[in-house]
Parts: C-alpha cells; structure tokens; sequence
C-alpha cells in the first residue's frame, strides 16, 4: 500500500476524473477451482487513490466531487483508462462511470 501513496501524490487527475486502484482478481473460486487468466473477469471494484477539483460547469463554477480519496468504489465495466505506474495497475474514469460507494 505504500506504493499507492506514492503513487497518488504523483498523479493529480483533472476535472472530474479519478485514480482509482482496482482490486485484485479472483484466483481461485469458492468451490476451489483455480482460474487461468483467461477466465478471470475485469474488476469493477476499487479504491480511489486520487481525485480531481470537480467538473468545471457553464457558469464557470466547480462542481463538488461525490467521492473522495480512500472511498472504496464500484465502477462500470468498461470505463476508463489503464495504464501502469511503477509496475502498478491503475484505471483513471470520469466521476460519471462511479456507479457506487461501497460503505463497510
């Protein structure tokens, strides 16, 4: 987890966008079946490591965020983009692709 700190300092996302840190996949399935890479399905679950300002309205006000750092979240399937940091998998989505804040 240090390395998400890190990580987050050096990643400010803009607008109304988000760094969020997906969770990791299943290896293994409850019954005990062990899934090949193939088979193991996109998360939609993760934490946010960074968040931007807030999107920037018609009237040259800021829209507050909905989120914030350190919620954990569920996203759309397909949203946004992958990229790696220092060997770190991290999804960058627009505030709109948030389906939820999973609360613990």
């Amino acid at each position: 987890m240090a390395t998400a700190t890190a990580t987050s300092k050096k990643l400010r996302p803009l607008g109304d966008r988000v760094v969020i840190q997906p969770t990791a996949r299943e290896e293994m399935t409850k019954s005990g079946i062990v899934l090949p890479d193939t088979a193991k399905e996109k998360p939609q679950e993760g934490t946010i490591l960074s968040a931007g300002p807030g999107k920037v309205l018609d009237d040259g006000k800021r829209e507050p965020m909905d989120v914030k750092v350190g919620d954990r979240v569920l996203y759309s399937k397909y949203a946004g983009t992958e990229f790696k940091v220092e060997g770190e998998d991290l999804l960058i989505v627009s505030q709109k692709d948030i389906l939820a804040i999973v609360e613990v």
